[in-house]
């Protein structure tokens, strides 16, 4: 396995950003779609450990990663609410739900690649590979890429996608793959990252039924982080987001993310007029609100909205549906041991809003607890629709003049011009405290020396 490789600002963040800042120049159609999609800290609602200036993204550069904002695994504290991690939430126990067949899988995969792909692809199950991840298109990842394997790998990685995930886990998965490659037809930007092969596999220790490893899938808006020990199994945080949401490709009509559009509509309509009032920001919705992305594994995220012990049985079920969307993209057996780790905590689970409300607005949620965090943004268009911030190679209205073409340009919500639309969306869960990536479970299996 790789050694601990590390990373500090002026040698992988910077190697990182020049690589991109190369692509920059290279091609404004790829640049505004790469920019346009990093996460954003908002001043009103979060503290970053980042320091990054007033409205800019928590990408790093440009939007390009996690760049400054990226902690090492050995400083990952998880998202909390005032940096203050709450203790014994998690715990190492049997939750009677195999993993042999990820194992299996796993390992099929690895046992696929030659020598050189899978050297490049395995790492400690501690390293800081684990928090490098983006969910832009530009980004320099590691591992083996889908795109440069041959069709017989490929099958191999989609099967070790479909034993992790449910059925509509790997749908979302290679749907977003799909409008992927969409959307590099669609602008001519891209042609290497804008298609289905530029999604990648890094492996986390070894696969195992007994002692800890995991592996990562990620690229262009999908980052799945899946973390194994035992029969326990934690698949946070998971990124999943398109542009656009709804296209027809190679024939096959794809439309995303209508599940998590519906049941969060269903679970504000729930509420009364007065709930409504606690739930809903006064704020106006921003280009991008997303506070939990790439780079934000050390968030402080206080409580906003209204709790679940305010709500009715028949509101608490419509919360529970809403997490379940997300949860269930994982295995059903993992998922449903996750769910019922939600309900444990369910009075504590609150859920806030901002912007509109009707079927087709552009809104946020965010529905937050002691062990599930999870974010919905419709986003301003960057490469997608009329009012796409590329084409013509000029700035958005209200850009400052002499910024690259889709270039954030700070303020509220993370400064992205254009009207917010559901035809961008982007969405993570996550797990605070501390369990992101299973760390908590994996630092206590070293303390207990199981």
């Amino acid at each position: 396995m790789h050694a601990h490789r590390p990373r500090t600002p002026e040698t992988e963040h910077t190697r990182r950003w020049f690589m991109n800042r190369s692509l920059l120049l290279g091609g404004a159609a790829a640049m505004a779609t790469m920019t346009g999609c990093s996460s954003s800290s908002s001043e009103t609602t979060s503290t970053a450990s980042s320091g990054a200036p007033s409205g800019m993204p928590s990408g790093g550069p440009g939007g390009m990663g996690p760049g400054a904002t990226e902690v090492k695994y050995a400083d990952f504290v998880g998202v909390t609410m005032d940096g203050k991690v709450v203790d014994d939430l998690f715990s190492i126990h049997s939750t009677d739900v195999s993993t042999d067949k990820v194992v299996q899988a796993a390992q099929a995969f690895l046992d696929g690649l030659t020598a050189k792909e899978r050297k490049a692809s395995v790492f400690e199950v501690d390293d800081d590979e684990w928090l490098a991840w983006s969910n832009v298109d530009g980004y320099e990842r590691e591992g083996a890429r889908m795109g440069d394997l041959t069709q017989k790998q490929r099958n191999l990685g989609y099967a070790l996608l479909g034993t992790a995930l449910s059925v509509d886990g790997l749908a979302q998965t290679r749907n977003i793959m799909k409008l992927n490659a969409f959307l590099g037809d669609y602008n001519g930007g891209g042609k290497e990252t804008l298609t289905e092969g530029h999604y990648y596999f890094t492996f986390m220790g070894t696969p195992s039924t007994t002692k800890p490893w995991g592996f990562q899938y990620e690229g262009h808006h999908v980052a799945i982080n899946y973390f194994v020990l035992g029969d326990q199994v934690v698949m946070s945080p998971t990124f999943m987001g398109s542009e656009p949401t709804s296209a027809t490709y190679n024939g096959e009509k794809i439309t995303l993310f209508k599940p998590e559009t519906k049941a969060g509509l269903a679970m504000l309509r729930s509420l009364t007029s007065a709930q409504q009032k606690e739930v809903v920001s006064a704020d106006e919705k921003g280009g991008t609100n997303m506070v939990a992305g790439a780079g934000q594994d050390n968030l402080k995220l206080a409580y906003q909205g209204l709790a679940a012990k305010e709500f009715t049985s028949a509101q608490r079920q419509k919360l529970l549906d809403l997490v379940g969307v997300y949860v269930g993209y994982m295995d059903d057996g993992h998922a449903a041991v996750k769910m019922k780790e939600v309900e444990e905590h369910l009075d504590d689970t609150y859920f806030y809003w901002i912007g509109e409300t009707k079927d087709s607005s552009a809104f946020y949620y965010r529905v937050h607890s002691p062990v599930v965090l999870i974010e919905y943004d419709a986003q301003s268009p960057l490469a997608y629709g009329e009012n796409a911030q590329i084409g013509d190679g000029g700035a958005p209205s209200g850009q400052p003049s002499g910024m690259p073409s889709g270039m954030p340009s700070g303020g509220p919500g993370g400064g992205m011009g254009g009207t917010p639309t559901q035809q961008h969306i982007h969405t993570i869960i996550r797990t605070p405290n501390g369990n992101d990536y299973g760390v908590d479970l994996l630092k206590l299996h070293l303390e207990t020396d199981h």
